[in-house]
């Protein structure tokens, strides 16, 4: 059984705008502000994360970690290749264009997008794969090989940053709206 939550207006099949209620507003309105919250979640998460790492290389690099916390969490740059965990270090023109096919399927979806759960979760997503999309691009050893700024290290952990963060808020979240049945387009699947 399918239902609408926050998804798109029924009014236009029954008479159109003028039996709509006060506050109430159209589809495309709703979808608008809908688009809204995923682009400035993800500008929010893209620049925390350029600002964070424009800081930390410059303060940062080439010196001692910084305890916070002890040995348990410290402020360590990394330059990494790779993907998280620092695996697939061979494989940095992939990840860029992975890192680039999901904005575009998120660009796809978010023409579809009425529940601002899903914009939440896409915003970071989308934030994220940015901030280390931008690494890739512009950071050395150059164009589409470069290497992403980690700098996050907690004891017996590997060490990441806050598009990392960023990516797997949005994904926890994600699977959560999935869990609960709720769709991207504003439905809600119980089974």
């Amino acid at each position: 059984m399918e239902r609408p939550v926050d998804g798109p207006d029924d009014s236009a099949a029954g008479g159109g705008e003028d039996e709509r209620t006060e506050g109430e507003s159209s589809a495309p309105e709703r979808r608008r502000r809908r688009i809204g919250v995923l682009a400035s979640v993800a500008g929010l998460a893209l620049a925390l994360d350029l600002v964070s790492k424009l800081l930390v290389v410059a303060k940062l690099e080439n010196h001692a970690p910084i305890e916070l916390l002890g040995s348990w969490l410290q402020l360590n740059v990394i330059r990494n290749p790779g993907a998280a965990f620092g695996l697939g270090e061979a494989l940095t023109l992939l990840l860029t264009a992975i890192a680039v096919a999901v904005v575009v399927v998120i660009a796809r979806i978010a023409r579809k997008l009425y529940s601002t759960p899903w914009a939440i979760a896409l915003g970071l997503l989308l934030g994220g794969a940015c901030g280390n999309l931008t690494d890739r691009i512009f950071r050395a050893p150059g164009v589409f090989q470069g290497a992403v700024v980690d700098f996050i290290a907690p004891k017996h952990f590997a060490v990441f940053n806050l598009a990392d963060s960023a990516i797997v808020c949005g994904g926890i979240l994600i699977v959560l709206l999935s869990f609960r049945g709720l769709d991207p387009d504003g439905t809600v699947h119980r089974d």
